[in-house]
Order: C-alpha cells, then structure tokens, then sequence
C-alpha cells in the first residue's frame, strides 16, 4: 500500500505559503515560486541581522566622535584614554551617554585626556 503525505503534506505547504504571505505576484500565491521566494527572503534576512549591527556600531562610533569633537578631543586619542586609565565601556553606552547625559561624557572626556596628559 502506498503512503501518502497526508496532513503533513499539507501542513508543509500552509506553513511555506503563510511565510510567502504578502510577497509580490506569483511568489505570494504559486507554491513553486514561493519555496524559492522564501529561501531568498531568508538568505537576505540572515544578512540584514549582520548589516545591522555593523550599521549600529558605524552610528555609535559617529555619535562619540561628534561628543568628542566638541570637547577638542579626537575619538581615537579619547577611546585610548579609555583603555589606558582602565574604564571599560562599550560604544553602545558611550553612545548613549552622548544623546542622553552629555554633560557626564564630558566629565568622562575630561578625566580621560587629564589622565593621559
């Protein structure tokens, strides 16, 4: 007797089709065209998790910079000021720091390039 694929078969299928939902012409309705659809949007989707945390870093790395800027300080010196007088923060933090309490960056750049001079 043959088996046949049943109610898997079908539940493979409504799950794949229900991934392809909103996907322009054929790739949201035909099953052929959404298989290849969804593993391309899932290729891109891995991608894009990796672009976007290099984009993240990129935006923080600006945002200290321009902090640094303004107290006269380059963000490379100052990030060496950093490691050199044993403050550990991330980028994420000092970037935070730099929109939402500028004034203790500050206190922090000043330290930093006292230290180091």
């Amino acid at each position: 007797m043959r088996v046949k694929g049943g109610p898997n078969h079908k539940n493979r299928r409504k799950s794949l089709m229900k991934q392809a939902k909103g996907f322009r012409a054929g790739a949201g309705r035909l099953y052929r065209t959404a298989i290849q659809a969804v593993i391309h949007a899932e290729e891109h989707r891995f991608a894009s998790r990796k672009q976007f945390k290099r984009s993240m870093r990129s935006l923080w790395i600006v945002r200290i910079n321009a902090a640094c800027r303004e107290s006269g300080v380059s963000y490379s010196r100052f990030l060496h000021g950093l490691k050199k007088s044993g403050i550990d923060m991330n980028r994420k933090m000092l970037a935070d720091l730099a929109v939402t309490d500028a004034a203790a960056l500050k206190a922090l750049i000043a330290r930093v390039t006292q230290k180091a001079a």
